[in-house]
């Protein structure tokens, strides 16, 4: 695996870091900038909304740059926006600065996996971007609890200065160890790059991701309540139960990494059934500890640890340019707002264990949409076909 790979990871660790970091320090943020918590809130969802929206247009600047050029070009915005951050003297900046690093992220994972596209032989893509990914569980495994730590210590502030260290770090090794190179075929042309999106299948594929990722932050961003409400732990335990939840994300993208390229749609099915599984017991036994432990790191192993055969597929479906990898992106991005949304509204109308119930749901319907694939998946096998199925028609 190129090392270049693995900067890919460490650059989108720093991302994901500073889009949970505001979840950490809500009451400090709140008090200091003499807004509502609520209002706090609407950061993280100005921060989603500006990755699913602003992300596209941000990628659409950089194509005819080439991608390490693109990559420091997105670092630097990413990092202004981190320095605006921390010395937001306003709620008003404050969301400014959420909005330019939002879409700065958005437009980095596009280019990041479109970089590994082309660093790595077909063989080993799916690992690749499995490897990329994992910058994203660590950084909801230990990038939030520890740049949480640092703004309680020394205040909120501290914690985007964290997080404007690592950018540069990453930033730094990229300039250093990643070679130059040429845009992607056919990359840059505006017209080319829409001409993709022409194709039905492709939406549909791209739903899948939304349903995945949606049925499992409908239970993930209540998990805090459930657990201390429902299951009866303490506060001051839900951490590091949510850090077992972190780890078993770890495990799980580094497992279907090694599958998502052999066995894209098997890995999708087996993996939604499996979190149809652990979502409904989850739900069924909340009142019980030792079920809801397993059920939730079940959850982890499962669920957003999708990502390497959803990128995959998608890919197949179209191809592994930034605008594609962008969009994508924002259909991901797009479940976490639904998910977290209706999961707040179910609760309300029904209880807490509600959201559970909805991510059964939306996890049924991704199956639905994984049926056409998964008959031509059959159908190419029997016909000794199965990597011809699983390319699209252009070969790409």
């Amino acid at each position: 695996m190129p090392k270049s790979v693995h900067l890919m990871a460490f650059g989108i660790f720093a991302m994901v870091t500073s889009e949970f970091l505001v979840g950490g320090l809500m009451p400090q943020i709140a008090d200091d900038l003499h807004v509502s918590v609520a209002q706090v809130g609407y950061l993280i969802t100005a921060f989603a909304l500006a990755m699913a929206i602003g992300g596209p247009f941000a990628t659409v600047a950089v194509l005819r740059l080439r991608p390490k050029t693109a990559l420091m070009t997105l670092f630097a915005v990413f990092l202004a926006g981190n320095v605006l951050a921390a010395t937001a003297d306003s709620y008003g900046v404050m969301l400014a600065a959420r909005v330019v690093t939002g879409t700065a992220s958005a437009a980095f994972f596009g280019v990041a996996l479109s970089a590994v596209a082309q660093l790595t032989s077909p063989d080993v893509r799916g690992r690749a971007i499995g490897v990329a990914m994992q910058g994203l569980m660590v950084g909801t495994l230990l990038g939030l609890p520890l740049s949480t730590l640092v703004g309680q210590q020394w205040g909120w502030r501290a914690g985007f200065v964290a997080v404007g260290v690592v950018t540069v770090a990453a930033a730094v090794a990229t300039a250093v160890a990643v070679p130059s190179l040429e845009p992607a075929d056919g990359a840059g042309e505006f017209r080319e790059e829409l001409a993709v999106f022409r194709d039905a299948r492709l939406w549909l594929v791209m739903s899948t991701s939304t349903l995945i990722i949606g049925a499992t932050f409908s239970a993930f961003s209540y998990f805090t309540p459930i657990l201390t409400d429902l299951t009866g732990f303490s506060h001051g335990t839900v951490p590091l139960l949510l850090l077992v939840y972190g780890a078993a994300t770890v495990v799980g993208n580094a497992v279907v990494a090694r599958l998502a390229d052999s066995h894209t749609i098997p890995v999708l099915v087996a993996g939604l059934a499996l979190n149809i599984v652990f979502l409904s017991a989850f739900a069924l036994f909340a009142d019980h500890r030792v079920p809801a432990v397993l059920a939730m790191t079940g959850i982890g192993l499962v669920g957003v640890t999708l990502n390497p055969a959803m990128i995959s597929r998608v890919q197949r479906t179209a191809n592994a340019r930034p605008l594609v990898n962008t969009v994508h992106s924002s259909f991901i991005t797009l479940g976490v707002v639904i998910g977290s949304g209706l999961g707040g509204v179910a609760i309300d109308l029904q209880g807490l264990r509600a959201p559970l119930w909805l991510g059964v749901g939306a996890a049924v319907l991704a199956l639905l949409t994984l049926i056409p694939d998964a008959v031509r998946v059959r159908r190419g096998a029997r016909q000794g076909g199965r990597a011809v199925v699983l390319t699209s028609p252009a070969g790409r």
